[in-house]
């Protein structure tokens, strides 16, 4: 089975175009990892399944997200992402996006 190459990475800030919401890239599937009783009731739109798939964690909110790579586009705003969990995955803003933190073992 062939891999999807992920349009974004880890740190990118994105745009939800269908749902009008900033965030910020804290994983990448190469293709859709959850269940079907969760893609039925959450992924009304049906995008595809072999094609990547994101975990967002959402500016101005407490919540994350799990969104197809058709849903999003680059967010050239600039502005940093406030979400509570954001300091834990990153350590800076850059012009490119976040700058991910050493993973201690």
């Amino acid at each position: 089975m062939a891999t999807s190459i992920a349009k974004y990475a880890v740190g990118q800030v994105i745009h939800h175009r269908r749902f009008d919401y900033r965030g910020v890239v804290i994983d990448v599937d190469h293709r859709f990892h959850g269940t079907d009783t969760w893609y039925k009731q959450m992924a009304t739109s049906s995008p595809p399944r072999d094609r990547p798939w994101y975990h967002v964690l959402v500016d101005d909110s407490d919540l994350r997200t799990y969104v197809a790579e058709r849903n999003l586009e680059l967010d050239h705003t600039g502005a940093p992402v406030n979400h509570p969990e954001v300091a834990s995955y990153f350590s800076d803003l850059t012009p490119e996006g976040y700058v991910a933190r050493e993973k201690s073992n």
